[in-house]
């Protein structure tokens, strides 16, 4: 079967893909978010006329043919639009065999553990480690991310003495079974990580995220031979010519790639399958509560090296506004520090009807 119309449904941040054959058959999927009204238009520009007609089955071999059309593009925006189309024919194939997309990629519906994930550099230490304990109290959750330094910070704290201060509160107001992962967001030179690597496993945190700026891998490959500490990485990589050689050389122990910014999850599949091959870990990113964490959930849930969580953004409408009334029924539901992937064919999502009559809307066929 052909591929017939491509349509897309976009505001700000984000921008859903709905594929349909000739026989009318359809499937959802999602753009990257941020920026997703750019995305939306390189995608209709740059990825629809190369696919239109063609036969669907073979994803890797269509998005290589985008990829080869538009060879003087490699960027991450071009993936980005890819992400939309693949995960719309991910979600087709599972409609059209009546399965959900991680049965068709080797694993099972069930429960998957999360890690509490924050994305708040200006909260008071005290305010964060408060919102971590309701949530364990009243969720379940046995794991927590929090940010330390500033975003692409130079060096300097979000605050004077911040960084200390939350890594030492955390350690003393969660039990010390609560495995704790903190994110410095390309911060720190080598030198600044490694003496803040002290501190983090002085506090019994276990997991030290994107700690040198990610365009210099050595300086991170230096964090990662000095400091008995899982040093993670890799969330904004997109080329597989770098994420080879982040992996021959052990640029990190834990390599984290996303399933939007990577194109979609045919792509993280292969990449995932090389992490294996090489005997690391992969835990993916996954910062928003959009289609991109129902996808992740498939995904790891299927995959051999997988971390033992999933990143679950703990930020509401204060913080994402643009997260309200994405789905017709909200699909991350914590239990018992679970979330629950279910076994309804595609992604088991419906995307709001209210939010797609109200969005920019676009057709390519």
């Amino acid at each position: 079967m052909k591929i017939k119309k491509l349509e897309t449904f976009t505001k700000p941040f984000v921008s859903f893909v709905k594929v349909t054959l000739e026989d009318g058959s359809t499937g959802i999927g999602q753009m990257s978010t941020y920026h997703a009204d750019i995305t939306a238009q390189i995608f209709h520009k740059q990825v629809c006329p190369w696919i239109l007609g063609k036969n669907y089955e073979d994803f890797e071999d269509i998005e290589n043919l985008i990829l080869e059309k538009e060879h003087k593009f490699p960027g991450s925006y071009l993936l980005r639009a890819i992400a939309g189309l693949d995960t719309a024919l991910w979600d087709l194939k599972g409609k059209l065999k009546k399965l959900p997309v991680v049965s068709l990629i080797g694993g099972n519906p069930g429960f998957l553990k999360i890690y509490g994930s924050s994305m708040k550099r200006d909260i008071q230490p005290y305010d964060e480690a408060k919102r971590f304990k309701t949530l364990q109290d009243e969720k379940g959750v046995s794991a927590f991310k929090f940010r330390i330094g500033s975003e692409c910070g130079r060096g300097k704290d979000e605050w004077e003495g911040r960084t200390e201060e939350i890594v030492r509160l955390i350690n003393k107001e969660l039990d010390i079974s609560t495995a704790k992962l903190v994110d410095a967001n390309s911060c720190y030179s080598s030198e600044q990580a490694i003496e803040i690597g002290k501190l983090l496993i002085d506090n019994n945190i276990t997991h030290f995220e994107e700690p040198c700026p990610y365009w210099d891998p050595e300086e991170t490959k230096k964090v990662t031979e000095a400091l008995e500490i899982d040093v993670t990485g890799g969330e904004q990589d997109c080329d597989f010519r770098i994420w080879k050689d982040m992996i021959d050389r052990k640029i990190v122990n834990i390599f984290q790639p996303d399933v939007m910014y990577m194109g979609g999850l045919t792509r993280i599949l292969k990449l995932a399958n090389m992490i294996n091959k090489s005997g690391f870990t992969c835990t993916p990113h996954a910062a928003n509560l959009s289609l991109v964490t129902v996808c992740t959930m498939h995904f790891l849930k299927a995959i051999p090296n997988a971390g033992k969580y999933l990143e679950y953004s703990i930020e509401g409408e204060d913080y994402y506004p643009w997260q309200k009334n994405l789905f017709s029924k909200h699909p991350f539901n914590i239990i018992e520090g679970n979330v629950e992937i279910s076994d309804d064919p595609g992604w088991g999502v419906e995307i709001n009807k209210n939010w797609l009559e109200t969005s920019d809307y676009k057709i390519s066929e």
